[in-house]
This record gives structure tokens, sequence and C-alpha cells, in this order.
């Protein structure tokens, strides 16, 4: 099943929908999180209207405009050591013990075509490559071989990120906080695990991920690639706490999936009138335009 947030062509109301084919059909549910609160990962329950829009005539949203919370973790080996080298600095021995994560601005979120304002005193915007998994029932002390029970779906992520910012809070001992405060776009698309069942790969699945700036690919990888799975994630998320349905679960940057890691005198830092358009396989396109 294909989930999605969208407006209605004529009234402009917000509704959520399943995506078939080139077609889209209302559900019962007017918001994703009244959707995942009630269904608790029991898809049984959506009824479709029997009326469909065109894909192309509706205003696709986020797939879930307003989480209820978004952790965002730091699970690509390859990212972590590239992006550490840059700056002399070694995998520190601490990532191989636990999967890490920070919480970012759930209330900042930007539906997957919109653009992105350019913070004022950014000179260093980055963007993240991600994937992202939507908890869709709640739970505490949830165990890794459990965790997939509460996974509604997953989605692209892109981390727009400040780097310079970053780089000033770090030093302090906190963060990332205000660097990753003011955007965090996701995917229209809400895609349930059914729907990757045959791709699994490792600790994750085998699906190609790829980053381009105004129409030149800028890196990617495959989310197989990935060395703590979703299910070690919750369970440190949910280790003492309680997850709830709406909550969204980011993987962290697949390896060259930001400028952080790359050569900067060929590949700079965004500036206005960029587009950064992000792709992985079954879950689809996200483009935005910094403005």
């Amino acid at each position: 099943m294909k989930l999605c947030t969208f407006r209605h062509p004529r009234t402009s109301a917000e509704h959520v929908g399943c995506v078939v084919g080139e077609q889209v059909f209302p559900t019962q549910f007017q918001s994703m999180l009244t959707l995942l609160e009630t269904c608790q990962n029991d898809f049984s329950r959506i009824e479709l209207q029997p009326s469909a829009f065109d894909l192309s005539s509706v205003e696709l949203l986020a797939c879930v405009p307003r989480p209820k919370s978004l952790r965002d973790f730091y699970a690509f080996e390859t990212h972590v050591r590239q992006a550490r080298q840059k700056r002399g600095l070694d995998v520190p021995p601490e990532w191989y013990e636990f999967p890490a994560f920070y919480f970012s601005n759930h209330h900042a979120i930007t539906a997957p075509f919109a653009p992105v304002k350019k913070p004022r005193h950014s000179h260093m915007l980055d963007y993240e490559l991600e994937m992202a998994c939507v908890i869709g029932k709640d739970g505490m002390d949830i165990s890794r071989e459990t965790a997939e029970d509460y996974i509604a779906g997953y989605c692209i992520m892109n981390d727009w990120s400040i780097r310079d910012e970053q780089m000033r809070e770090v030093k302090i001992g906190l963060g990332p906080a205000k660097a990753k405060d003011f955007a965090t776009t996701l995917g229209a698309f809400l895609v349930t695990k059914d729907e990757l069942a045959d791709r699994k790969a490792g600790k994750g699945f085998d699906l190609e991920m790829e980053v381009f700036v105004n129409g030149k690919r800028y890196g990617g990888g495959n989310f197989k690639t990935i060395y703590y799975s979703f299910a070690e994630m919750i369970e440190r998320a949910s280790r003492d706490v309680m997850l709830y349905a709406g909550d969204v679960i980011g993987s962290g940057t697949v390896g060259t999936g930001c400028l952080l890691e790359l050569d900067n005198s060929r590949f700079p830092y965004l500036e206005i009138g960029d587009v950064v358009e992000m792709r992985i396989e079954r879950l689809g396109t996200i483009r935005n335009q910094v403005v």
C-alpha cells in the first residue's frame, strides 16, 4: 500500500489517500496522524472512497505533514567516516556501540515539491539524503526482534543542514540543534512494509538512493549498506520511553549523500536558486528549490 496526504483539487481540504497506479483514492481519514493513531498498523480498517483523482491533479504534501516527533539517527558508517576524515578525525569507538540520534524540529516539515527558504545567516547550506520509517503502533521498550511490528512504512527524507552553524554548536558539546531547526523534507508517499519485503538485504533494503543538484548527480548509494537497522534504532529510541504512532525516525545520511563529505571546490554548498532532487527506488522523488 502507498499512502499519501494531498489537497483536494477543488476545495483545498487535506485528505489521506491510497495511491493506485496514477490515481489516488481518498480514504475516510483527513490526516495521516488520525489514520496511524486509529489503525495502529491494522490497515484493513482503511476504507477507500469509490471516486478517485488523477495523481497529477492533486497537491501532494509530506506523507506525514505534522509528525508527533522527529528523531534522526547516524547509521551509515561510510557517511560518518568520510565526514569526519575531512576534519582529520576518526570514527569514535562509541559509534560502534549503539545507534545515536538527535531530535529535529517536527514542526518544520516541508512538502516534497515545495521551496525551502535559505536561512539568513547560512553560508554552508547542505542537504542529507536519507530514508525514514514512520511508527504505526504505540510501544515502549521495544526489542529489535519485534520492532518491525511497530513500523507503518517508509519514505524519503532530506535533513537540511546549516553546516557553519553546526560546526559552532558541536564545539560547545551540544547539537546539532539550530543547525537542523529550519526544514526537513518528507516524501509524498508512505510505502508500507509489505511493498519492500522482496528487497530486504542485510540490515536494510536493496534500494538505490541518488541526489541531484541542478540536474547533476552529486552522490548516492544503496540503503543495504546501513550499519544499524531500523529495528536497532527503534530499540534504542524506545528504551524507557513511549514511541507513538506518527513518530518519524530518520536513518541518517547514506555515504556521499551530502555536501559535507564531498570536495566543495567541485560540489559547492547550496545557494538561492539551486534545485535539490532526491530519488529512492520504490519510494519516489522529492524536489525542492532553495529560495
